[in-house]
């Protein structure tokens, strides 16, 4: 009996221990296979089973577009759009992730097919910006979503400068995008200074 009862629990052990983590959850610092660390040098192996599109921007001006990288499947679906901190460098960190697939989900449930009610209740709202086409809502944590104007009362949709609180807009309304901002801490470059 108790042999039986001992396998039984290193078998429940085994089997739970080889459970394979869930390739669609955020979690802090990781995204499915794409963590924090990971630099823009290291996205062709990482996404080497789909398609990697690197539309990198030109030049220093302000007006010059960013780096991004687009992340599609092989079948074609868009998964991420991926933006690190600097331009034309390798060894950059990701610091914006766009999600495009409904399967990606956080730790709280929440995916680009939540509602601003799921988004309140999963999360603290720390901000509602008003944009010219969208409100942006920042929580407490690395992830902020976007929901179109169009998804508010009439009253509430052309004036940018209103203060709109979380109570007038729709608990229906639905995510427009889905975004997570990874923040990484700058590393001062003291032993120049001390040099010179």
């Amino acid at each position: 009996m108790k042999k039986s009862l001992f396998l039984g629990l290193i078998i429940a052990c085994l089997t739970s221990c080889a459970k394979k983590e869930d390739p669609f959850l955020i979690q802090k610092d990781r995204i499915g296979q794409l963590s924090k660390d990971i630099t823009v040098k290291q996205l062709d192996s990482i996404f080497a089973k789909d398609s990697l599109v690197k539309r990198i921007g030109e030049g220093d001006y302000m007006q010059a577009g960013n780096d991004t990288y687009l992340v599609f499947e092989k079948r074609g679906k868009h998964i991420f759009t991926l933006t690190p901190r600097q331009q034309h460098d390798e060894n950059e960190k990701i610091k914006t992730i766009q999600v495009h697939d409904s399967r990606y989900k956080t730790e709280k449930g929440i995916s680009l097919k939540s509602t601003f009610k799921d988004i309140r209740d999963a999360y603290k709202i720390k901000n509602i910006y008003n944009t010219m086409k969208t409100l942006v809502i920042t929580v407490n944590g690395d992830e902020y979503f976007t929901i179109d104007k169009k998804e508010l009362p009439e009253d509430l949709r052309y004036d940018m400068s209103l203060n709109i609180e979380a109570l007038q807009i729709p608990e229906a309304a639905k995510i427009k995008q889905f975004m997570i901002n990874w923040k990484h801490e700058e590393i001062a470059d003291t032993d120049e200074k001390d040099e010179q």
